[in-house]
């Protein structure tokens, strides 16, 4: 369809009272909230959901995440259905769009409602001109769904939902797993939950669980986890505001395991955390071990959720606001074991967060490895001889990982590998041992376990 020019006529305020109603309110939100994925400018960290009512919550975060789980082929589509693209200043109106071809290829919407809400949140927005355009391109997607879907999925990148250039990297990867790494990538991943040993052991908590009418299943690999089999609201959870539990993927989970020899039994071992927001790995640790833990972050609002964190689990850390890749927050005492949980792609967890598939780009790769070689050599030197550095990341790609470990060891003579290699999780890596994500399990995930000669 045809996009008309806006006028100021048609940019008048919505109606009285429109603004109560829900199915409309709650589609202009989401394309409000949506905006600064689609023009790049911003991502879905610290969606409210409070925006719109209690009834539309699930509905709101569905629709967000949706779109950006399916991008690719939702703009492939309105590239079909447009005779011209919409101005920069109306992206609102690009964002419901999407929203709309979402809602009738994805949800179980009645498609009247898909239609009529979507296009009437328009004039919310105080953009009547809207509502006739997305009407006509949403009906003309019910009539000619097939043949539109079957064109645009020629494009390998619209079939399955990522960039080029980041199939292309995964290709290149892993040649004989690229297209399973990309499907898990575009189901939303399980909710996997870590209970804190200091109030019980797992078994024990799956059966509060169960007396709560929330069913579970022990993981596989991590010896605190137990995975929902449906997500629930945290506040759900038996304990959480008491600290018996926390959120976090098994994968995490493992970064506790990989330390243990360097920490048990060892009380007063004095332990930082680089990067070490938003804290779960730090209650991790602080959980099971009797240490000293230093942690450091240089993003100050992300440190602050680390403290709540801790507060909630009953648990204390030394926190410093600072920058790991230099040293101005150190108080020039050695560490006798690291852990380096480094900013990468988050090509591993896409799945928890589908905006990246917008927001990165291949020219991150370069820049984030180059980061992570300074965090690597900076922090060496702060650990003792003997001493154990666990490096991790949340991506799949070997020049964040394999590739980065190997350059560490080849320029660090007093650098050995002590990765195990007899662990049931995972696959070698180089020096080092990745996991892919996994449907219904955990994400994707890459450990290096390093020790200072």
């Amino acid at each position: 369809m045809s996009q008309p020019s806006s006028t100021g006529k048609s940019r008048r305020s919505p109606p009285r009272g429109l603004e109560n109603d829900g199915g409309l309110a709650v589609r202009a939100a989401a394309a409000r909230a949506l905006v600064p994925v689609i023009t790049g400018k911003g991502s879905l960290a610290g969606l409210d959901e409070h925006q719109v009512v209690a009834r539309d919550r699930a509905l709101f975060k569905a629709l967000c995440y949706g779109v950006c789980r399916t991008l690719p082929r939702l703009e492939a589509l309105t590239g079909r259905l447009l005779n011209k693209s919409f101005k920069a200043r109306d992206a609102d109106i690009q964002a419901l769009l999407l929203l709309g071809i979402y809602q009738l290829l994805y949800l179980r919407v009645p498609a009247h409602a898909a239609v009529s809400e979507t296009a009437g949140a328009a004039r919310l927005m105080g953009k009547e001109w809207a509502t006739r355009v997305l009407n006509g391109c949403l009906r003309r997607l019910q009539r000619e769904s097939d043949a539109l879907q079957a064109e645009v999925d020629h494009d390998p990148a619209v079939a399955l939902l990522h960039p080029q250039w980041l199939l292309d990297s995964l290709r290149r990867a892993w040649p004989d797993d690229w297209q399973a790494v990309a499907e898990a990538n575009n189901a939303p991943g399980p909710m996997t939950l870590r209970v804190n040993r200091r109030h019980g052991d797992r078994e024990a908590y799956l059966e509060r669980l169960t007396a709560a009418g929330l069913e579970g299943r022990l993981c596989t690999h991590a010896p605190d986890g137990i995975t929902l089999e449906t997500p629930c609201d945290v506040f759900e959870l038996p304990g959480f505001e008491d600290g018996h539990v926390s959120v976090q993927d098994e994968a995490a989970q493992l970064a506790t395991v990989l330390l243990g020899p360097a920490l048990a039994p060892r009380p007063g071992t004095r332990v930082l955390d680089a990067c070490c927001a938003p804290g779960g790995k730090t209650s991790n640790l602080l959980e099971v071990f009797d240490v000293d833990m230093h942690a450091v972050d240089s993003d100050a609002e992300r440190l602050a959720r680390v403290e709540d964190a801790l507060q909630r689990l009953g648990l204390k850390a030394r926190l410093a606001h600072g920058d790991a890749t230099a040293r101005d927050w150190w108080d020039a005492t050695s560490f006798e074991a690291i852990l380096l949980d480094a900013p990468c792609s988050g090509s591993g967890v896409i799945r928890r967060h589908p905006d990246i598939k917008r927001l990165r780009r291949a020219s991150d790769i370069e820049s984030l490895a180059a980061l992570q070689a300074r965090l690597l050599d900076n922090l060496w030197a702060l650990l003792t001889p003997g001493g154990t550095l666990l490096y991790a990341t949340c991506s799949v790609l070997p020049e964040e990982n394999s590739e980065q470990i190997a350059a560490f060891l080849e320029r660090t003579p007093d650098a050995e590998a002590t990765t195990p290699g007899d662990v049931a999780w995972g696959r070698p890596a180089g020096a080092g041992r990745q996991l892919l994500p996994e449907p219904d399990s955990h994400d994707g995930f890459f450990y290096a376990r390093l020790r200072k000669k």
